[in-house]
């Protein structure tokens, strides 16, 4: 008998997914139907993406699992019709496009890039960028992220430090966690990147308070989540100097109104939201082994505590 499983996602992704959903499922020995319209009661397995009108999971009561085409969950979790193991989305490629976004604007800032291509003829300063031996990096989260963005600046020779809300060990990276050890994980950053999930918990990590911390001139990095940061207190350290320049990825709201001040500031780089993208090529293969086993009775992967949010 085949599985039915139902693709809840915005339409234009259906199109992309479709085959190679697939093509994955298929490698895997399961048998499937796959639709964007099967009735509730014969579901096996929702493929599912936050800008789905799918948000009463109730008449889903075959249902075995939720299967998350992104990493963050915050918009799910709190649904009180969700019953059966959610599972969010891990995989190699989305982790790659993080470590790539993350290494490539920690260089751009670390080594001032922008200010040496905007050189003007005539133009010759003597400043020498510093080592990255003699940097300091503060990552706050160390989920499958935070982990692989530490260990690549690690092997590009920056020392780096991590802080999360449970304990972890990481080879190379100074490890710290609590809310007692925030203050000392940020306070010889000169870089912070932020990976944190979104909860109650985390909102305004970095605050007036936090963004005092940091050494005076830090760069912040945030492709994490909009909510990690309160905006007017980071508006506020850049026009101080605390904070010398944000390189900013999420947003509380998005796409980012064209009336945020954080559009014209000089000390503010906005990306759309791209550091690290699902890519349906790799996505589906995460999302087929899950299906396999939730078949064959084991245990799902990536699966969602669902009362610590992530």
């Amino acid at each position: 008998m085949s599985v039915n499983i139902l693709f809840a996602a915005a339409d234009q992704k259906w199109s992309e997914y479709k085959y190679h959903l697939s093509l994955a499922i298929k490698a895997t020995g399961v048998d499937a139907n796959i639709s964007t319209k099967i009735a509730p009661e014969s579901v096996d397995y929702i493929v599912y993406a936050p800008n789905s009108e799918l948000i009463n999971f109730s008449p889903y009561t075959r249902a075995k699992a939720i299967l998350n085409l992104w990493a963050g969950v915050e918009t799910i979790v709190g649904n009180q019709t969700l019953q059966i193991p959610l599972c969010r989305m891990v995989d190699p490629a989305l982790t790659q496009g993080m470590v790539e976004w993350v290494t490539g604007h920690i260089l751009r800032l670390h080594l001032r890039i922008e200010d040496h291509i905007g050189l003007k003829p005539g133009e010759w300063p003597p400043t020498v960028p510093p080592l990255a031996f003699d940097t300091q990096i503060t990552i706050l989260g160390l989920g499958k992220l935070g982990t692989a963005c530490a260990q690549s600046l690690v092997n590009l020779g920056f020392n780096v430090t991590g802080w999360s809300r449970s304990v972890k060990n990481i080879d190379g990276v100074t490890c710290m966690s609590g809310s007692n050890r925030l203050e000392d994980a940020l306070s010889n950053a000169s870089y912070c990147v932020l990976l944190l999930p979104k909860t109650p918990q985390t909102e305004n990590t970095l605050n007036k308070k936090t963004l005092a911390y940091l050494p005076k001139g830090a760069c912040i990095l945030n492709p994490g989540r909009g909510q990690l940061v309160d905006d007017d207190a980071l508006l506020d350290a850049l026009q101080s100097g605390q904070i010398r320049h944000a390189t900013l990825d999420t947003f509380r709201i998005e796409p980012l109104p064209k009336e945020h001040p954080f559009w014209t500031h000089p000390n503010i780089t906005v990306t759309p939201h791209v550091a690290s993208a699902t890519r349906a090529a790799y996505s589906c293969k995460t999302i087929a082994e899950n299906i396999r086993r939730g078949e064959a009775g084991e245990e799902f992967i990536y699966q969602v505590d669902l009362t610590a949010g992530y």
